[in-house]
């Protein structure tokens, strides 16, 4: 298929924006599904998990398909709610352009910002669509103001819509070749100085105007905005023509080597587990045989499905510009690249898991299958980050929300027949060191081994992770072993001295010793950690908790309790701006202290005060303000242990 006939989009919006109710009607408009579905009822094609129909939230990417005017939509309807915003992340590697939803009652929300942010970042193409123009409290223009104000003043409106907040809503296009709009016209001109000169002689005509338009709105230079209510089917037809006239053909990579992306994984029934690839260049058949980044053997396709409606269809080819699901490649990951790396990606960080949570299967023969399940779900989501601590027969993960927990929940019960509960929510804290000093490792008994390390431990900049160098020569320690030193200081990181993970450190390897007949790679894997924690316990760590920017908008009477709760739970606050009897109030909260405090502040002004938060970093807290922990498992310090653990060596009493 032409890449000119392939469009590859995706659909986001912050929850209850309505999105997945125009995904609906796209396909029903396209002919793709013979009836719409509906949210609210759990018929929505999308929306294809229990949970998903049940709660009437997206939880999951969805990947669907339709032809418009003879061109293919490729269309990813992602969850717009917070908890589950890991969904919408991993699929921006698929996106060629995106839609963005916006109710016409709530405007631009926190995780609009949020997502805004990431299209901004990664220069995407992007149509805005205000939602729910029919619903009572809509105000378009208003909307429009606070897009411009909040999220970009680049846009291009496309229509005016009379009769909001009732059901016979009208939309009039204003930019066709009836009638030039010359305030539209002029914006045009400013970004384009061919179309300036023109614009000045009074010579443009609409064919060379909306040949820019294109153009600009391929390049991000510019974003159209159009507006309706899909619930009504009101305005979906005139996306559809703009998704097909104004977004791009899909990106393929330069060159002949076959590159593609995993950018999503999942189980099916009938099939077994599938990867989602979006394809940069080259073209896969059934039975080859194609690298994948993260394993060390070629793997075999054996099935190949694209999309019709809510539909897989098996095809014998997947072709550069196109998406398809994979059979074969049963280790694969998201983020994994076919064949040679597809692309660079800037990151982008929707949402950052704060909370870990012990899952507990209800029955204890339940343990094994239990664990088996969280593998399964932490491979279609990384950043659950299961960790199974097999000595303390524990298994945890990492959340976002509340929410997502009680899904969790649900699909542990109806997917994989468990019935489980979660326990002991903690905030997720960090450590990072307090001061510049070393630490040392001679790793030589019990032989056969060999490897001897000295590492300088520094404080990094705020933000900065982890970061590695090594000043050692080659003859001293060989490089096949520096790099096993280097691979294992991630996971050496994963607890500190206070339970957490350790970021913001330079740790720089300054002396060191290899055997050349006692020495192997395991020795480094075996001396890394010890030496390292051991620096940490002798300079200290510092506790880092996880910190919120926040908005509060409410009545000017709130304003003296509101400042009281920020500074009870530890925030820090701007001035706040007052002006027609309210007040807007920005800062900077602790999550530890103010995870419940939406629900308070709902119940305190009966519903008025809205609060948007988003996450904003981690910062320095006291150890009483935090919350240190037992090192999970068998702590590098404990040198007898850790090194028959290794070894493989100990016993489950030895462990306990």
């Amino acid at each position: 298929m032409s890449l000119k006939k392939i469009r590859n989009i995706g659909i986001l919006a912050h929850v209850d924006a309505g999105k997945t109710t125009l995904t609906e009607q796209m396909l029903f408009n396209a002919g793709a599904i013979k009836i719409a579905g509906n949210v609210d009822k759990g018929t929505a094609i999308s929306d294809f998990l229990d949970v998903e129909k049940e709660r009437g939230i997206s939880v999951k990417a969805s990947t669907v398909s339709y032809v418009w005017k003879d061109i293919k939509i490729n269309l990813i309807d992602t969850p717009g709610h917070v908890d589950f915003a890991s969904e919408a992340e991993h699929s921006f590697k698929a996106f060629d352009a995106v839609v963005l939803v916006i109710s016409a009652v709530e405007g631009v929300q926190s995780h609009t910002e949020t997502i805004w942010s990431a299209i901004h970042k990664l220069n995407i193409p992007c149509i805005f669509f205000i939602n729910k123009c029919d619903r009572p409290g809509s105000d378009t223009k208003q909307v429009i103001t606070e897009i411009k104000k909040t999220l970009s003043p680049d846009i291009f409106v496309l229509q005016k819509v009379s009769g909001e907040e009732s059901n016979s809503i009208n939309l009039k296009s204003i930019w066709n070749s009836n009638e030039i709009n010359d305030d539209l016209l002029e914006i045009l001109a400013e970004r384009d100085e061919c179309l300036l000169e023109k614009f000045m002689e009074e010579k443009v005509t609409f064919e060379e105007a909306d040949k820019t338009l294109i153009s600009l709105t391929e390049k991000s230079y510019l974003y159209l905005l159009l507006m309706g209510s899909a619930k009504n089917n009101c305005g979906v037809t005139e996306i559809l023509d703009a998704i097909v006239k104004y977004f791009p053909s899909p990106y393929v990579n330069p060159g002949n080597e076959l590159s593609g992306v995993v950018f999503k994984t999942a189980i099916n029934k009938q099939f077994g587990r599938m990867a989602y690839v979006r394809m940069f260049n080259g073209k896969i058949n059934i039975r080859d045989c194609v690298k994948v980044s993260s394993l060390d053997d070629k793997q075999k396709i054996t099935q190949l499905f694209s999309f019709s409606g809510g539909k897989l269809y098996p095809v014998n080819c997947l072709e550069a510009g196109n998406i398809a699901c994979i059979c074969g490649i049963k280790e694969a990951k998201i983020g994994d690249y076919i064949g040679e790396k597809a692309r660079d990606f800037p990151d982008i960080n929707l949402n950052t898991p704060l909370l870990t949570v012990q899952a507990i299967p209800t029955e204890e023969k339940n343990y094994a299958t239990l664990a088996y399940a969280l593998q399964e779900l932490d491979r279609e989501d990384p950043y659950l980050d299961f960790q199974w601590i097999k000595e303390e027969r524990e298994l945890h993960i990492k959340i976002m929300g509340w929410i997502q927990i009680e899904v969790l929940e649900k699909i542990l019960l109806n997917r994989f027949e468990i019935a489980a509960k979660f326990e002991n929510p903690s905030v997720i804290y960090k450590e990072t060191p307090l001061d510049v000093g070393k630490g040392f490792v001679n790793y030589t008994m019990p032989k056969p081994c060999w490897a001897i390390l000295k590492f300088l431990i520094e404080p990094g900049e705020v933000g900065s992770g982890i970061k590695f160098k090594s000043e050692v020569s080659v003859n001293k320690i060989h490089r096949k072993y520096q790099n096993e030193v280097e691979k294992t200081i991630p996971l050496a990181l994963k607890q500190g001295i206070k339970g957490w993970e350790v970021t913001d450190i330079l740790i720089t390897l300054i002396d060191g010793e290899d055997h050349e007949i006692h020495s192997r790679p395991g020795d480094f894997i075996v001396a890394t950690p010890m030496g390292i924690i051991e620096g940490l316990k002798s300079i200290g760590t510092s506790l880092l908790e996880p910190v919120l920017n926040f908005t509060i908008k409410a009545g000017e009477d709130l304003l003296g309790k509101v400042v009281g709760d920020i500074m009870m739970m530890r925030g820090t606050f701007e001035n706040p701006l007052i002006g027609d009897g309210k007040f807007i109030l920005k800062g900077i909260l602790p999550v530890s202290t103010s995870i419940d405090y939406p629900i308070k502040l709902s119940s305190r002004s009966g519903g008025k005060a809205k609060i948007t938060t988003h996450f904003a970093g981690y910062r320095k807290c006291s150890d009483e303000e935090g919350v240190i922990r037992k090192f999970q498992g068998i702590s590098p310090l404990d040198r007898a242990k850790w090194i028959l653990q290794a070894r493989k060596a100990i016993t489950q009493s030895q462990k306990s």
